[in-house]
């Protein structure tokens, strides 16, 4: 099973966008727990897309740019042709989501920074709502919807550990592979040259220096030894295609 299979799944019964925008936003969010990076904006994106396919499933129609929180909190109280554990359980999940993604500077400033925790519970909670929504959807075809809802399930596997002083990505691979995963973990802060050294002590100075020097080459990094380096548009697609590897494999 792939994100793309389950987009083309969900394309049978929602709107093509939308089954696109689903998938891909929870794939993003379980590369942000993969690489233990905070910060991004894919939940509220995920939520804002859940609102949508519950204005789809209600009435065949959508707005462009919800409502998202007004629309979840008077969804119980309103009258539709929603399922109770749609209109009621789950717009519950999906505001709490919502909330948390706003209070913990992740959209708007907020008294409180984001966590670690607070990704792993937004990503358990997309994981729920996703695994609901195919379980309604799909529910002429139990068997392709358990199949899909065990994809969706299946628990993550941390790619860079954080050890405060020291991160360290766990996953194998090339030197230049270990050096963009890290740089997408601290993206889009610059790292400099003697943490990147530190964080990949596993391997000779010489060789974390080359795969410096071959991913500037390419134009997947930029910066230099005083100012740090960060990923580039292009180093960043690449960081964010091994990742993907890792979600799909």
């Amino acid at each position: 099973m792939t994100p793309s299979e389950l987009i083309d799944q969900l394309k049978s019964r929602l709107p093509s966008d939308i089954a696109s925008d689903l998938i891909n936003n929870f794939v993003q969010i379980r590369i942000d727990v993969i690489t233990g990076t905070l910060e991004r904006s894919a939940p509220g994106k995920f939520v804002e897309t859940v609102v949508q396919v519950l204005q789809f499933l209600d009435d065949g129609q959508f707005d462009t740019s919800p409502k998202v929180d007004e629309y979840l909190r008077n969804l119980e109280s309103r009258s539709t042709n929603l399922p109770e554990d749609l209109r009621v359980t789950l717009a519950r999940v999906a505001r709490a989501s919502y909330t948390l993604r706003n209070k913990r500077s992740i959209a708007h400033k907020g008294g409180v920074d984001p966590n670690i925790y607070d990704l792993h519970y937004l990503y358990s909670a997309t994981q729920w709502i996703l695994s609901e929504i195919v379980r309604q959807v799909l529910s002429s075809d139990m068997d392709s919807a358990g199949n899909l809802i065990e994809f969706i399930q299946i628990p993550v596997s941390l790619i860079v550990e954080d050890f405060g002083d020291k991160r360290l990505v766990l996953k194998l691979g090339t030197a230049e592979e270990e050096l963009l995963t890290l740089l997408l973990h601290y993206y889009p802060v610059p790292v400099l040259a003697s943490q990147i050294h530190k964080d990949m002590d596993r391997r000779a100075s010489s060789t974390v220096s080359n795969a410096t020097a071959s991913a500037y080459r390419k134009k997947l990094i930029e910066g230099n030894k005083q100012r740090g380096y960060k990923l580039t548009t292009l180093g960043h697609q690449r960081a964010k295609e091994l990742a993907r590897a890792t979600v799909i494999g």
